[in-house]
């Protein structure tokens, strides 16, 4: 069977391989096309473009880039219909796929959707929309199914795919070596993967790399954006180290991290790492989302436990001065570090267990099967 998948990020591109490997188990003879990255493309995928070229963050720089998103869409469209495939398979992304999922529709084109939009996030009578345009649902946070039924909505609760890259992860030994080879306790500053996350973020994270003398502090880097942008922002801070593409293997060497807003806030959690969620957009789109958010935190790992377990430090919050304070309270000896350690644990048991990919794998194949024979 044919198999067509659109992930327009970096953690897109990560789940998107996972689950070609988990579709290729169960059906051995399949073809996927894909937009995507990397990683999709050495799971087996045909690459037509990557994410790199559709990475627009905010409500303010997406309407400067409509133009460009306008563009990417019919080409997509246009080579969608071109191999026609058995189904489109959507992972995340809602601006750019719950588009194509309406239009797939028109076309008489299955659409699969394989982790959310945060419909439940803002503008929650998305949903409806969601009902009408997909023909089956993958998600992966336990509160999903339930917000979901509201609408009448049955969808299906695969577990979360970040417990299976955790799993199938493979430490490299030289990346390893050298986070582990310093006596001071490592920091991780994980500024995102967008250049506007990292340049918007990651100045007050160095800036206040200056408070912790004691502290060796390391930035995850990623290759898909030139190393210039990390020389520039690094100019001024000649102790501060980097690794690129190695955002686990930093974890798993540091004791505390300051993350970017989004799947990272995730993934430091799971590897019981203490955090400080950072987060600053431009002022217009922050505006517009302060008035249309519809949920209490912007962390997943504070919206799964249901209470601030980890400090996210907002927009004008966040500030050297308050992202020191707040470190302070995470590293060892400080006054939250057990009780983030402790909603960890609460964390892990809400999860699950590992083999989402699997599970949404097996059940994509079983499900187009009946589809193409009903």
């Amino acid at each position: 069977m044919t198999y067509y998948i659109i992930a327009g990020e970096r953690s897109g591109d990560l789940h998107g391989a996972n689950l070609i490997r988990a579709i290729r188990q169960h059906d051995t003879e399949a073809q996927v096309r894909a937009w995507g990255g990397e990683q999709m493309e050495a799971a087996g995928a045909t690459l037509v473009k990557h994410y790199r070229d559709l990475a627009f963050m905010g409500f303010w720089e997406v309407a400067k880039n409509l133009g460009t998103i306008r563009k990417l869409m019919r080409a997509c469209q246009t080579d969608v219909l071109a191999h026609r495939p058995d189904v489109l398979i959507l992972i995340d992304y809602a601006g750019f796929n719950l588009r194509m999922a309406k239009w797939a529709k028109k076309h008489g084109i299955r659409v699969f959707y394989y982790i959310s939009p945060k419909v439940w996030a803002w503008n929650q009578r998305r949903a409806l929309a969601i009902k009408a345009t997909v023909d089956r649902l993958f998600v992966i946070l336990p509160f999903e199914k339930t917000f979901f039924r509201t609408y009448d909505y049955e969808v299906e609760y695969v577990g979360n795919p970040l417990l299976d890259a955790l799993v199938n992860h493979q430490p490299a030994p030289n990346v390893v070596a050298r986070l582990k080879q310093v006596d001071k306790p490592l920091v991780a500053l994980l500024p995102g993967s967008r250049r506007q996350e990292i340049v918007s973020m990651l100045p007050v994270m160095l800036e206040t790399t200056r408070q912790f003398p004691d502290y060796r502090f390391v930035v995850g880097t990623v290759s898909n954006l030139p190393n210039e942008l990390y020389d520039q922002l690094l100019a001024d801070y000649p102790l501060v180290e980097r690794v690129a593409d190695a955002a686990y293997d930093l974890l798993s060497a540091a004791t505390a991290a300051l993350v970017t807003s989004g799947t990272a806030t995730l993934e430091t959690a799971l590897l019981n790492v203490p955090q400080v969620v950072c987060y600053r957009t431009s002022w217009l789109s922050y505006a517009i989302a302060s008035q249309v958010i519809a949920v209490p935190y912007i962390s997943l790992v504070n919206l799964i436990v249901d209470r601030p377990l980890v400090t996210e430090l907002i927009q004008n919050d966040l500030t050297p001065q308050r992202v020191g304070a707040e470190l302070t309270m995470v590293l060892p000896g400080g006054a939250r570090r057990a009780d983030v350690l402790a909603g960890y644990v609460d964390l892990h048991e809400r999860m699950g267990s590992p083999g989402a990919s699997e599970r949404a794998g097996a059940s994509m194949v079983a499900t187009l099967r009946q589809l193409m024979n009903s």
